[in-house]
């Protein structure tokens, strides 16, 4: 028998693969409230532990192999990589347990003939699953190869991150993106804060305070998703410096407000409750189906004045109105998110930054036309490379006029009545006044923003 855990982190896994999907969206869809609870934590560990360690579980398993890994068939190397994290990193777990189920699960997967692989090198891994992987990495491996596997990332990103953060920077965010991030929240209404904590309790969750916000929270012990005030529109599950960037509108009661790049729609609730009933707020995005997700997330928080548009904000935006407020939460390569979502990269290429920072460009160009004169737009990522961020906005902004580019001090005014006790607002912005989050300062994703004003 395999157990419910393992076949759920195996066909995510699978999934993950060969169709290109996000470990994060199947496992949500996967892990509903039929399954328990310890089913669900495990299933989940596997996934992601696996996915962050590919690299440095595939060179541990090729010692043990006639022929790499990444060649063998695809249900046989989910299998090896699953029974050797476990056998590594999962202490609880026995190891003929971790060895036992991973051949059935390729026997499961019709590869019986593989059986007797996987059982002889998972046998003969567990013999150094304690050594330290630093004594099996061969030390004079080029330096950025060498971090590459010990931290499991692509050796041209460990390369670019050396180039421009040194070494003991990019270890701490080699660091960051293996270990398991803070699973926070927003509360919608922070006059609620006491009987929401106390509902969430109840519900069998620790509550720990945000890092930035107020209104923001972490939590553990469970998924907040299975809870009635998640269900009641009370609470969203977001990063705290997701939850940061709409504050950095400043938007007033009454503004016209775009969120340009609405999907998946985590950035417009602050929006509307800003702008208030009296306010105006557009949505767009360019894919119908992230639109009618978006209809779902507002009615679930009773948010029901905002209007949705499908467009391509690449192109001349089919508005004649001016907005006060305009949020071009871009597309992007997702650096500052590999801890939360692991798979990136090994699917990111290097030749795709300057894909991302043309388009990254139209959007900001085609957002700045429609700024009201005395407006704001603020212009964000979730990477860390300056192509998709300030270079981003130095390259719109050339030759403009009646465009500047706010200083931090001006917008971290703005934040500080909002911020939690002890968190200087001018913390969160660079000597250069953009805003920046690193996930190994405050364990949150990694986020960029520039604010622009027009005079």
């Amino acid at each position: 028998m395999i157990s419910p855990a393992r076949k759920i982190a195996y066909e995510v896994l699978r999934r993950v693969e060969a169709e290109g999907a996000y470990a994060s969206d199947l496992l949500h869809a996967e892990l509903g409230a039929r399954i328990k609870a310890e089913d669900a934590g495990l299933a989940t560990e596997l996934v992601m532990g696996v996915l962050r360690w590919r690299r440095l579980l595939d060179f541990l398993l090729d010692r043990q192999l006639n022929k790499a890994v990444v060649k063998l068939d695809l249900p046989v190397a989910l299998a090896l990589r699953i029974g050797l994290y476990q056998l590594r990193f999962l202490e609880r777990v026995p190891a003929r347990a971790a060895v036992n189920e991973s051949v059935e699960l390729v026997k499961g997967a019709r590869k019986t003939s593989a059986a007797t692989l996987v059982n002889a090198v998972l046998r003969r891994a567990a013999d150094d699953a304690q050594a330290p992987a630093e004594h099996l990495v061969p030390h004079d491996m080029p330096a950025a190869e060498r971090l590459g596997i010990l931290h499991s990332h692509p050796t041209w990103m460990v390369e670019r991150w050396l180039a421009r953060l040194g070494g003991q920077q990019t270890i701490a965010q080699l660091e960051a993106d293996n270990r398991t991030p803070r699973l926070t929240c927003a509360l919608h209404d922070v006059r609620q804060r006491e009987e929401i904590f106390t509902a969430l309790k109840h519900a069998g969750l620790r509550i720990e305070a945000g890092k930035i916000l107020q209104s923001a929270f972490a939590v553990s012990g469970g998924s907040p998703a299975r809870t009635e005030s998640f269900r009641a529109g009370a609470i969203s599950i977001q990063d705290e410096a997701s939850q940061t960037i709409p504050l950095l509108l400043d938007v007033q009661t009454k503004d016209r407000v775009l969120d340009l790049c609405a999907a998946p729609g985590g950035k417009t609730p602050p929006l509307v409750r800003a702008a208030g009933p009296s306010g105006t707020v557009v949505a767009a995005d360019r894919h119908a189906h992230r639109l009618r997700a978006m209809r779902e997330q507002f009615q679930r928080l009773d948010l029901t004045q905002v209007r949705l548009v499908e467009l391509d904000a690449a192109s001349p935006l089919p508005f004649s109105a001016l907005f006060q407020r305009i949020l071009v939460d871009a597309p992007c390569s997702g650096t500052g998110t590999l801890a939360r979502h692991p798979e990136i990269r090994w699917r990111l290429r290097p030749e795709q930054f300057a894909e991302f920072h043309a388009l990254q460009v139209s959007l900001l160009k085609s957002a700045l036309e429609r700024l009201a004169p005395g407006g704001r737009l603020v212009y964000s990522t979730c990477s860390l490379e300056p192509e998709e961020n300030e270079q981003v906005v130095q390259a719109a902004l050339r030759g403009t006029t009646g465009l500047e580019r706010n200083a931090g001090s001006e917008v971290a005014r703005d934040l500080a009545d909002k911020l939690v006790a002890g968190r200087d607002e001018k913390s969160l912005f660079d000597r250069d006044g953009y805003f920046r989050t690193t996930p190994d300062a405050l364990e949150t994703d990694g986020f960029f923003a520039a604010i622009i004003s027009k005079t």
